[in-house]
């Protein structure tokens, strides 16, 4: 996927980056594979069970251990190369499978849906010309960390928007707000990437077979 999203990425006190290690076992790695699998314990609970309570817990403890395995890495310097896999792996997971868990609830429309999907799809489908000019993803933009953050926050508040409650009432506009807003960086963040594409491929010449390999 050419849009790079690991929220691990920060600086030493010199102003560089640190360099990520071969570990395995790490506090932040330990909340990634916790996180994705909670995402079929999620469905479970969602579509089978219809325990709206415990799936939203779910959705809110993932929601915190995405927050918190960056600041895990940074604070105990536990930068690993399987982190920088995991941690966006499970940030598409979620956005992929939570709104077609959604869907088929009847808590979000189809079309919605199909937006955020096929934006990743489309930024997936980037890949190949990126790598025809050596290069494996594009800078983070920030408002794709802010358009993932939101649609990350409206799926709890949609999902306690279903109680019929005083809760419920007062959390499901909240939801969509962030829905909303959410989607729009989200297509917003996809033009900036499809336009930096672009740049590339105008600006540098394609790869050879004798340009070697990235590490």
């Amino acid at each position: 996927m050419p849009e790079s999203t690991d929220d691990r990425a920060g600086t030493d006190d010199g102003g560089n980056l640190p360099s990520p290690s071969n570990r395995i076992l790490t506090v932040p790695n330990a909340l990634s594979v916790l996180r994705l699998a909670l995402i079929p314990v999620f469905v479970w609970l969602l579509l089978v069970e219809e325990a709206y309570a415990w799936a939203f817990w779910i959705l809110m403890f993932s929601g915190f251990s995405d927050w918190a395995d960056g600041k895990l890495a940074r604070l105990l310097n536990q930068y690993s190369r399987i982190g920088e896999l995991l941690d966006p792996l499970a940030d598409r997971l979620y956005i992929v499978i939570i709104p077609i868990a959604f869907g088929i609830e009847g808590f979000v429309p189809w079309w919605l849906i199909a937006i955020i999907i096929g934006r990743d799809v489309a930024l997936f489908a980037m890949g190949p010309l990126l790598r025809s000019r050596g290069l494996l993803a594009l800078p983070t933009l920030y408002i794709g960390k802010a358009a993932t953050f939101a649609l990350m926050s409206a799926f709890p508040w949609l999902l306690a928007g279903q109680l019929d409650s005083v809760v419920g009432t007062v959390c499901y506009p909240i939801g969509w707000a962030f829905m909303i807003w959410g989607v729009g960086l989200y297509l917003w963040s996809f033009v900036l990437y499809a336009y930096q594409t672009v740049l590339v491929l105008v600006r540098l010449p394609p790869r050879t077979a004798s340009s070697g390999h990235i590490n």
